[in-house]
Formats: C-alpha cells, sequence, structure tokens
C-alpha cells in the first residue's frame, strides 16, 4: 500500500487514581523491551535525573466525579474540566472548589464515546470560548460555546463528520503554538479508515477556531495533519515546539510519537516499529499491560503520559535534538487508571483517574483529579 500522505504515530492513554497526599511512589524503570529488539526501540533501563526528584502526589483536588475526560486551564489558574457520561462541564479552582458550568445535551455516551476534550481558546479574555470534542447521536465533532460569566452558552459546530465508533473515537483537542487547534480521531474500530486520506477518522487533524483546514496543512483543502493513527488521546508540545502524541496499540504495542507534518503512522499496517520508509516510527513503545495511554503533558523539561491498563505515570525525558527516553514509570496502582494528565499554570499536574468507565475498580470517592509536583 502507497501512502497517499505521509505522518508520525502516536500513542494515547486512558487513566485513573485514588488520592493520597504528600506521598511518592518508587519508579519503576521498565522500558519498551520488544520481543524483536532489532525492530523497536530500546531505550536504557535506567531511570534518569537525580536521587530525590521523585514526583509527588500533592493531593486529591476533587472526587466524585463521573468519568473526568478533558482538563485546560483558564486565564485564572482554574480548570475546566469534561465529565464523559454526564456531559457536565465543570469548573475546579486551584484549590477544588467546583462549580458546574454547564451540560452539553448533544453528547451522547456510550463505549468509549461522549463529552470528551476540552481546548480553552488562547483569545479566552477577549472571546470567552470554549471548544469541545464529543460525540453526537450521528458522529464525532468539535463545538464552541461562549462562557458568560459562570454559565456555558449553547455549543454550535464547528467541524463535523468526524466517524464516530462505541470504541477508539480519539477525543483530545489543544491549541498550538500557532494559534491552530489540533484534533485526534480514532478508527472507529475500523483500521482501513487511518489510512483513507479522504476520511477523518485515524488522524490528527489541524483547523482554525472556525473549523476551516489550517493554513500549511499537507493538503490545503483537508484538515488533516498527519494519518494512520489507531487511536490518539494524548497531545503535548515541548520547549522547542515540537507535537508528542500517544498512542493505543492494539495487542502488542502501545507508542509515544514525534508528529510530523503530512507523517503516517502507520496503522494497521504496522504496530510499533516496522522500519519501513514509508511510515513514521514510534520513538518508543511499550507492552499493552504497562501504558495503553491516553493523556500527555509537557512540565518540568519531560513528558508525563497517563496509563490506563498501566495505572501508572510515565515521565518521559526529552533531548534538545527531539529524542524521547528513560521511560520511568511512577504511581503505578497507586490510583487505578489514570485517563488525563495536563500541566497546570502554576507548573503541577493534574491528573485524572479514569477507574468509573466500567473498566476499572471504583470506590466511591471515585473518580479524581490528583495533582501531582512533578
Amino acid at each position: 500500500m502507497t501512502p497517499r500522505l505521509a505522518l508520525p504515530s502516536l500513542a494515547l492513554v486512558l487513566g485513573a487514581a485514588t488520592g493520597c497526599a504528600g506521598t511518592t511512589s518508587e519508579p519503576v524503570p521498565r522500558t519498551t523491551q520488544p520481543t524483536d529488539l532489532a525492530s523497536q526501540p530500546t531505550p536504557s533501563d535506567e531511570p534518569a535525573g537525580e536521587p530525590g526528584d521523585a514526583p509527588r502526589a500533592v493531593d486529591t483536588l476533587v472526587d466524585r466525579l463521573e468519568v473526568p475526560w478533558g482538563v485546560d486551564f483558564l486565564p485564572d489558574g482554574s480548570g475546566v474540566v469534561t465529565e464523559r457520561t454526564s456531559g457536565r462541564v465543570l469548573r475546579v479552582a486551584a484549590d477544588g472548589t467546583t462549580s458546574t458550568l454547564g451540560v452539553i445535551t448533544a453528547a451522547v455516551p456510550q463505549g468509549e464515546a461522549g463529552l470528551l476534550g476540552v481546548a480553552v481558546s488562547p483569545d479566552f479574555e477577549d472571546d470567552r470560548t470554549l471548544f469541545f470534542y464529543l460525540t453526537s447521536s450521528s458522529d464525532n465533532r468539535v463545538v464552541r460555546a461562549e462562557l458568560d460569566g459562570s454559565s456555558l452558552g449553547p455549543p454550535t459546530v464547528v467541524l463535523d463528520g468526524i466517524p464516530a465508533g462505541f470504541i477508539h473515537d480519539g477525543g483530545r483537542i489543544a491549541f498550538g503554538p500557532d494559534g491552530y487547534l489540533y484534533v485526534t480521531t480514532g478508527e472507529t474500530g475500523d483500521p482501513s479508515l487511518a489510512q483513507d486520506p479522504d476520511s477523518l477518522a485515524g488522524k490528527i487533524l489541524r483547523i482554525t477556531t472556525d473549523g476551516d483546514p489550517a493554513p500549511g496543512n499537507p493538503d490545503p483543502d483537508s484538515p488533516v495533519w498527519s494519518l494512520g493513527h489507531r487511536n490518539v488521546q494524548g497531545l503535548a508540545w515541548d520547549d522547542q515546539g515540537r507535537l508528542w502524541a500517544s498512542e493505543f496499540g492494539d495487542s502488542t504495542w502501545d507508542e509515544l510519537n514525534l508528529i510530523e507534518k503530512g507523517g503516517n503512522y502507520g496503522w494497521p499496517e504496522v504496530e510499533g516499529s516496522g522500519g519501513a520508509p514509508d511510515y513514521v516510527d514510534p520513538q518508543l513503545v511499550w507492552p499493552v499491560e504497562e501504558a495503553s495511554p491516553s493523556g500527555l503533558a509537557y512540565a518540568d523539561g519531560r513528558l508525563w503520559m497517563a496509563g490506563l491498563r498501566g495505572r501508572r505515570l510515565w515521565r518521559i525525558d526529552v533531548s534538545a535534538d527531539g529524542r524521547a527516553s528513560h521511560p520511568t514509570a511512577w504511581f503505578t496502582e497507586d490510583y487505578g487508571r489514570l485517563r488525563t494528565v495536563a500541566t497546570a499554570p502554576d507548573g503541577r499536574l493534574w491528573v485524572t483517574t479514569s477507574n468509573r468507565d466500567g473498566r476499572g475498580e471504583p470506590t466511591p470517592e471515585d473518580d479524581r483529579i490528583v495533582v501531582v509536583e512533578p
């Protein structure tokens, strides 16, 4: 098969946690040691950093949530949090005070679908606009709504027609340093869609705030920025402006990808690293039982990746020339399934758990947001 675009492969993770104020966790310096060492990335097993630089779980910020999925931050430092199953949009202050901004009734929760990602407009102080990724009764779509004081206005469609499924709906949205909105989509369980350049499924999209293809896209008439993705749920830019993505593998390898314009990341032709010239290999891979990655963030000079099935938070070094290495696991099994990790304005990490989505082992207090000092 000859891909019509060439783009990098990404891996995303889902997550859940239980709060434990002031605790640290011993690192698990297990890296991606594949069965076929010649074909997969094999970074050092030695944990990076100096002794005593372990991340610390500071506190449970808020609990008793209903599958918190998306997190982004307002200029005042408070977080906007979406709940996948309830459709609620919450405002969570830095001290944990929580209020409901509104409910997006157009979101239809089923399987992995529902109300997913959120992104605060880079011009929020002027336009008061929030963007959301949701599953409707017919498709996945990006919508926007204006926040009037403490009340969310009615949503309007920015981009629709993204294929939806019971599984693999992607859903992470984030504004890049270039001011454009990046959108991750899954292939909905139909792998062929990931290699179809005319389908919006199994892609990373790059659009304007009006939903048009962003200037500089590989095809000026298409929102597709990269393709060949199975299910990306994590996006993060490092301090050099490079885009990273985490991506769910199938049965063998989850991936961390450095995303290139027009890159083809290989799914379903390749899972993990294949070395084929038409596809971009991942920088790191993990056995699926150690990751199943969803959220991804950049803080303190490193990437932080949340693991659902892996039930751990991965810390990953990034070199000046854009190489990922030394993945080290923290908080393994401490909080359950970890869905999202986001960098707050104060530099700390907000980590959401996903134990009430039918796959974890919820307690009455879950799901929650745990604050981590990186």
